[in-house]
Protein backbone atom coordinates (compact mmCIF):
# COMPACT_ATOMS: atom_id res chain seq x y z
CA UNK A 1 0.00 0.00 0.00
CA UNK A 2 1.53 3.06 -0.73
CA UNK A 3 2.09 6.57 1.44
CA UNK A 4 -0.82 8.22 0.32
CA UNK A 5 -2.91 5.45 0.13
CA UNK A 6 -2.33 4.91 4.28
CA UNK A 7 -3.26 8.47 4.96
CA UNK A 8 -6.34 8.07 3.63
CA UNK A 9 -6.96 6.18 6.67
CA UNK A 10 -4.64 8.27 9.14
CA UNK A 11 -4.11 11.86 9.79
CA UNK A 12 -0.31 11.45 10.50
CA UNK A 13 2.93 8.65 10.90
CA UNK A 14 1.91 9.09 14.96
CA UNK A 15 -1.77 8.47 14.41
CA UNK A 16 -1.05 5.34 12.44
CA UNK A 17 1.42 3.75 15.05
CA UNK A 18 -0.86 4.69 17.75
CA UNK A 19 -3.33 2.43 15.88
CA UNK A 20 -0.68 -0.42 15.28
CA UNK A 21 -0.16 -0.15 19.08
CA UNK A 22 -3.82 -0.37 20.14
CA UNK A 23 -4.64 -3.34 17.76
CA UNK A 24 -1.89 -4.89 19.87
CA UNK A 25 -3.33 -4.43 22.86
CA UNK A 26 -6.67 -4.89 21.84
CA UNK A 27 -5.27 -8.34 20.79
CA UNK A 28 -3.44 -8.83 24.72
CA UNK A 29 -6.78 -8.24 26.50
CA UNK A 30 -8.68 -11.05 24.23
CA UNK A 31 -5.56 -12.96 25.32
CA UNK A 32 -5.82 -12.27 29.02
CA UNK A 33 -9.73 -12.46 28.60
CA UNK A 34 -9.87 -16.03 27.57
CA UNK A 35 -8.70 -17.14 31.33
CA UNK A 36 -12.17 -15.68 33.11
CA UNK A 37 -14.77 -17.84 32.18
CA UNK A 38 -12.60 -20.56 32.19
CA UNK A 39 -12.52 -23.71 34.48
CA UNK A 40 -9.74 -24.65 37.21
CA UNK A 41 -8.09 -23.08 39.86
CA UNK A 42 -7.49 -19.20 39.87
CA UNK A 43 -4.35 -19.27 40.58
CA UNK A 44 -3.81 -21.80 37.75
CA UNK A 45 -5.87 -19.65 35.41
CA UNK A 46 -3.58 -16.37 36.76
CA UNK A 47 -0.87 -17.82 35.77
CA UNK A 48 -1.38 -18.99 32.22
CA UNK A 49 -2.98 -15.37 31.98
CA UNK A 50 0.52 -13.22 32.81
CA UNK A 51 2.53 -15.94 30.93
CA UNK A 52 0.43 -15.86 28.08
CA UNK A 53 0.77 -11.78 28.18
CA UNK A 54 4.74 -12.24 28.63
CA UNK A 55 4.92 -14.90 26.27
CA UNK A 56 3.40 -12.86 23.61
CA UNK A 57 5.32 -9.30 24.26
CA UNK A 58 8.75 -11.38 24.86
CA UNK A 59 7.45 -12.69 21.04
CA UNK A 60 7.74 -9.27 19.73
CA UNK A 61 10.27 -8.27 21.09
CA UNK A 62 12.48 -11.29 19.95
CA UNK A 63 10.50 -11.54 16.76
CA UNK A 64 9.43 -7.79 15.73
CA UNK A 65 11.53 -5.14 17.48
CA UNK A 66 9.57 -2.35 15.46
CA UNK A 67 6.14 -3.38 17.23
CA UNK A 68 8.06 -3.85 20.75
CA UNK A 69 9.98 -0.33 19.79
CA UNK A 70 6.28 1.47 18.80
CA UNK A 71 5.50 -0.08 22.75
CA UNK A 72 8.03 1.94 24.48
CA UNK A 73 7.38 4.47 22.11
CA UNK A 74 3.85 5.00 23.29
CA UNK A 75 4.74 4.15 27.10
CA UNK A 76 6.42 8.02 26.75
CA UNK A 77 4.17 9.55 24.24
CA UNK A 78 1.11 8.36 24.91
CA UNK A 79 0.00 7.67 28.07
CA UNK A 80 -3.14 8.02 28.03
CA UNK A 81 -3.14 4.57 25.98
CA UNK A 82 -1.13 3.08 28.58
CA UNK A 83 -3.10 3.86 31.58
CA UNK A 84 -6.52 2.85 29.72
CA UNK A 85 -4.44 -0.27 28.84
CA UNK A 86 -3.54 -1.10 32.50
CA UNK A 87 -7.19 -0.29 33.56
CA UNK A 88 -8.60 -2.73 31.07
CA UNK A 89 -6.11 -5.62 31.95
CA UNK A 90 -6.56 -5.00 35.93
CA UNK A 91 -10.14 -5.12 35.29
CA UNK A 92 -9.71 -8.49 33.82
CA UNK A 93 -7.99 -9.60 36.82
CA UNK A 94 -10.47 -8.25 39.09
CA UNK A 95 -13.10 -10.10 37.12
CA UNK A 96 -10.64 -13.25 37.56
CA UNK A 97 -10.41 -12.49 41.19
CA UNK A 98 -14.06 -12.37 41.75
CA UNK A 99 -14.75 -15.18 40.77
CA UNK A 100 -12.34 -16.86 42.67
CA UNK A 101 -13.85 -15.40 45.81
CA UNK A 102 -17.15 -16.46 44.68
CA UNK A 103 -16.31 -20.07 44.42
CA UNK A 104 -14.18 -19.78 47.98
CA UNK A 105 -10.74 -20.11 46.63
CA UNK A 106 -9.69 -16.75 48.16
CA UNK A 107 -11.15 -15.16 50.44
CA UNK A 108 -10.07 -11.13 49.57
CA UNK A 109 -12.41 -8.20 50.85
CA UNK A 110 -11.38 -5.57 48.49
CA UNK A 111 -11.41 -6.98 44.83
CA UNK A 112 -10.27 -3.62 43.34
CA UNK A 113 -7.12 -3.08 45.46
CA UNK A 114 -5.99 -6.94 45.06
CA UNK A 115 -6.61 -6.62 41.83
CA UNK A 116 -4.07 -3.36 41.59
CA UNK A 117 -1.81 -5.42 43.86
CA UNK A 118 -1.34 -8.17 41.04
CA UNK A 119 -1.05 -5.60 38.48
CA UNK A 120 1.60 -3.93 40.36
CA UNK A 121 3.37 -7.65 41.47
CA UNK A 122 3.71 -8.54 37.42
CA UNK A 123 3.96 -5.12 35.87
CA UNK A 124 7.77 -6.36 35.63
CA UNK A 125 6.78 -9.52 33.65
CA UNK A 126 4.61 -7.46 31.31
CA UNK A 127 5.55 -3.82 31.11
CA UNK A 128 7.71 -3.85 27.26
CA UNK A 129 11.03 -2.15 28.64
CA UNK A 130 11.01 -4.66 31.57
CA UNK A 131 10.48 -7.27 29.12
CA UNK A 132 13.62 -6.26 26.94
CA UNK A 133 15.71 -6.69 30.32
CA UNK A 134 14.37 -9.96 31.28
CA UNK A 135 14.86 -11.52 27.75
CA UNK A 136 18.44 -9.61 27.42
CA UNK A 137 19.41 -11.01 30.74
CA UNK A 138 18.36 -14.85 29.90
CA UNK A 139 16.33 -14.38 33.82
CA UNK A 140 14.59 -17.46 34.21
CA UNK A 141 11.43 -15.78 34.32
CA UNK A 142 8.27 -18.53 33.84
CA UNK A 143 10.10 -19.52 37.54
CA UNK A 144 9.90 -16.18 38.94
CA UNK A 145 6.34 -15.17 37.43
CA UNK A 146 5.50 -18.83 38.90
CA UNK A 147 6.99 -18.12 42.31
CA UNK A 148 5.20 -14.35 42.26
CA UNK A 149 1.55 -15.67 41.36
CA UNK A 150 2.05 -18.55 44.09
CA UNK A 151 2.78 -15.89 46.62
CA UNK A 152 -0.17 -14.20 46.15
CA UNK A 153 -2.47 -16.63 45.53
CA UNK A 154 -1.45 -18.35 48.60
CA UNK A 155 -2.29 -14.44 50.59
CA UNK A 156 -5.18 -14.78 48.83
CA UNK A 157 -5.91 -18.31 49.76
CA UNK A 158 -5.35 -17.36 53.62
CA UNK A 159 -7.46 -14.12 53.50
CA UNK A 160 -6.46 -10.58 52.67
CA UNK A 161 -8.60 -8.51 54.45
CA UNK A 162 -7.63 -4.27 53.54
CA UNK A 163 -10.12 -2.40 55.23
CA UNK A 164 -10.16 0.67 54.29
CA UNK A 165 -7.30 0.80 51.65
CA UNK A 166 -9.85 2.16 49.14
CA UNK A 167 -7.85 4.92 46.86
CA UNK A 168 -4.63 3.36 47.61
Amino acid sequence: MSHAALYRFYRSKSAMMDAIVQEAMDDEAQLAAQYIETDGPAAERLTAMILDLHRRKRDRFVGDREIHDLYRRIVVDRPDMINTYAARITNLVAKLIEKAVRRGEWDIDDIDVAAGVVRDAVTVYVHPAFVAQLVTANAPVEAMLHATVTTLARAFESGVHYGSMKGV
